[in-house]
């Protein structure tokens, strides 16, 4: 079974101001749906084919470039949608919270690592909230690799991610990588990044 294109769970413009319908529309029906149709070209045929995504990312190191790139750009935007929201932003409660203030101090420190993970990755790349065990930590990946992938040193499972890939934010912030940061703690959708919490 060909993997396919999610759909938003909301409208392009729905983020605005924060992201822009432009952007949207280009990352999501451009960028992503590109992922999309270069995984599956790559897998044709293989034995990869009829495996789920995270099954692929976990043993990436043993297939070609074309399925690191294409499988991580497939898994970190459908993240990447889900953990956003029209209205979002705020403060996490519950077990996430907690976690939140035992293993960063605040959530304003939290927010600080996080925010400087994004800031810092040199050129393309993402920023994570991962959970470990239950355990928080932040990190971050270049390209489209991520923390699932054996090829990177950052174990555990992503609940949050930032796409600090310039298509990203570019038309509405330019270079203002920081602003854009900002920005998305406006439309984090906490109850998303919860539920994932407590499933990992």
């Amino acid at each position: 079974m060909a993997f396919t294109l999610p759909d938003l769970p909301y409208a392009h413009d729905a983020l605005e101001p924060h992201i822009d319908a432009k952007t949207m529309q280009i990352h999501h029906g451009k960028h992503h749906a590109g992922y999309v149709s270069k995984l599956n070209a790559a897998i044709e045929g293989t034995e990869l084919e009829g495996k789920s995504l995270e099954d692929i990312l976990r043993n990436v190191s043993k297939h070609g470039a074309g399925v690191r790139n294409n499988g991580g750009g497939h898994y970190n935007h459908s993240l990447f949608w889900s953990i956003m929201t029209p209205n979002g932003g705020g403060n996490p409660s519950g077990a996430l919270a907690e976690a939140i203030n035992r293993d960063f101090g605040s959530f304003d420190k939290f927010k600080d690592a996080f925010s400087n993970a994004a800031a810092t990755q040199f050129g393309s790349g993402w920023a994570w909230l991962c959970s470990n065990g239950g355990k928080l930590c932040v990190c971050s990946t270049p390209n489209q690799d991520n923390p699932i992938m054996d090829v990177t040193e950052n174990c555990g499972t992503p609940i949050l991610g930032i796409d600090v890939w310039e298509h990203a934010y570019y038309l509405n912030y330019q270079n203002r990588r920081p602003d854009y940061i900002n920005a998305f703690f406006s439309v984090i959708n906490w109850e998303e990044v919860a539920k994932r919490f407590s499933a990992a």
